[in-house]
């Protein structure tokens, strides 16, 4: 009896593996980015030429994106840009052709589809970030590149203040350069008018002075005039 029931249930595992292993074929339509979630604002890990083969490998329930496989890469693209073939034509593929065309529903998980795929990517060191989904990502992205323009406006007006006290620091001390240049000129001044003056007065008193009687006194022939 156990080994019946042993027996029974390898069966069903056997019956239910094609279909959980199964993927469908499909075709992208343009040159679509393969990205490294199910969102535009995942990084994109590789561009997907129009026309090429990729195999489906499962699809979300809400959102139109599929995991795929693209030249032994993993990726997901929106599923607007894959067409697979669906009785005898193709059809883009969306929620009402998964079933029929074997494509299993699956859920995303960043950390187990990163760990598994996407070790040796730049990006995987942000895990942590993305794994709080894409918008919360860029919100956390943009409030730090805020926070550093503000950073860097605060270091400008910390820059400009401190130039404007240097500028204000040296206009003081030119100013007093100049009182005191201007001091010492007026002391040169000052100085330079006293001693002329005291040229000008010794001229004046030279001028003055009397002359020697005996420029106009004497006669020649006189005597005196020989002292």
């Amino acid at each position: 009896m156990k080994n019946l029931f042993v027996k029974i249930a390898a069966a069903g595992v056997l019956m239910l593996a094609p279909a959980i292993a199964q993927a469908a074929e499909g075709y992208s339509t343009a040159n679509v980015n393969m990205r490294a979630g199910p969102s535009t604002r995942y990084p994109a890990v590789a561009v997907i030429p129009a026309g090429s083969s990729v195999e489906i490998r499962g699809c979300l329930s809400d959102v139109n994106w599929c995991d795929v496989e693209f030249y032994g890469g993993r990726g997901w693209v929106s599923g607007q840009y894959v067409q697979a073939l669906y009785q005898q034509r193709r059809v883009y593929v969306g929620p009402q052709y998964y079933r029929p065309l074997g494509i299993p529903m699956i859920r995303f998980s960043v950390d187990n589809y990163w760990d598994r795929y996407y070790r040796n990517r730049d990006f995987y060191r942000e895990r942590d970030r993305w794994s709080r989904g894409p918008d919360y990502y860029y919100r956390d992205r943009d409030n730090r590149d805020r926070d550093r323009d503000r950073d860097n406006r605060d270091r400008d007006r910390n820059w400009r203040e401190r130039d404007r006290d240097r500028d204000g620091r040296d206009r003081d001390r030119d100013w007093r350069d100049d009182n005191q240049l201007g001091d010492r000129q007026r002391d040169d001044l000052q100085r330079g008018d006293r001693q002329r003056g005291d040229r000008q007065g010794d001229d004046r008193r030279g001028d003055d002075r009397r002359p020697d009687r005996r420029d106009f006194d004497c006669r020649p022939g006189d005597p005196s005039c020989d002292e």
